[in-house]
């Protein structure tokens, strides 16, 4: 059983590497599809919130990796 979970374990690795930044763009792109439901005549508001956002998060991520 203790090989499943390590395989298990190691798939999901594959896929979700830092586990902050994975959390961060799902909020992220759900923020942005409440905002195209909520704005639906202004698409390119909810465009911008996901593109300054992952890049945002990506940016924070990659300085907080850094200083490790």
């Amino acid at each position: 059983m203790s090989a499943l979970a390590t395989v298990l374990r190691e798939l999901v690795g594959l896929f979700v590497d830092d586990g902050a930044l994975a959390l961060a763009i799902v909020a992220i792109v759900a923020l942005a599809g409440i905002m195209a439901t909520l704005l639906p005549g202004a698409p390119l508001v909810a465009g911008a919130a996901l593109l300054f956002g992952c890049l945002g998060a990506l940016l924070v991520n990659a300085a907080r990796a850094g200083r490790r």
